[in-house]
């Protein structure tokens, strides 16, 4: 059986800043798959640490032509709220975003899958911004609502990694040595979340 065709779009987060390749994690979702008999290919992964979604828009157009993929995953946000730019502003880029990416997926919006924006408030280097955990965790929770609103009125799956990021995010194993992006075992977490979401999506 020929993999089916994976693209990760995103920033830091999928392409696993401070992480092994092996530990990104739409690659160990990818892994995860396969060993349940999922046919999945390793994913095409375009993202860079830092990146905006007005940045991950520029890339994507200087990009080849993507062509269509089976499964595509998208997330992205962070550093529209780190950056202070405004949730209209974010709203209207990830939906442009959200199009494209089911664009990509064939027309399918049941064959795209994003994950939340998780908190980087809780983590040591979140700690010592002087924002304050609250004020970054309710603007990410802003940014999430609607993204998630968005989401449903496309028709596509929203997974919800946020809650996982508070709970372990101030954990030493869960953080990178930088004290801010994730560790494989977050990265492992987060795999664990998305693995059941992922397999119904790809069942048909």
């Amino acid at each position: 059986m020929t993999p089916t065709p994976y693209l990760a779009l995103g920033d830091s987060y999928t392409i696993g800043e401070a992480v092994a390749e092996d530990d990104r994690w739409p690659v160990r979702l990818a892994a995860a798959l396969r060993d349940e008999g999922v046919a999945l290919a390793d994913p095409r992964i375009i993202a860079t640490t830092g990146w905006t979604t007005d940045e991950l828009a520029e890339a994507l157009d200087a990009a080849e032509p993507l062509g269509e993929w089976g499964f595509v995953s998208l997330l992205i946000g962070v550093n529209n709220q780190y950056r202070g730019r405004s949730l209209d502003n974010y709203r209207s880029e990830f939906d442009a975003l959200l199009v494209r990416a089911i664009g990509y997926a064939g027309g399918r919006a049941d064959r795209v899958m994003v994950l939340s924006i998780p908190d980087w408030g809780v983590t040591p280097f979140g700690e010592r911004d002087d924002r304050g955990v609250d004020a970054i965790g309710a603007e990410i929770d802003a940014f999430n609502a609607a993204a998630r609103e968005l989401c449903a009125a496309r028709g596509v799956v929203f997974v919800d990694i946020t809650p996982v990021s508070r709970e372990h995010g101030a954990e030493p194993a869960m953080v990178a040595e930088d004290g801010l992006h994730p560790s494989a075992s977050m990265y492992a977490e987060w795999t664990r979340v998305a693995l059941p979401v992922a397999r119904g999506l790809l069942a048909d």
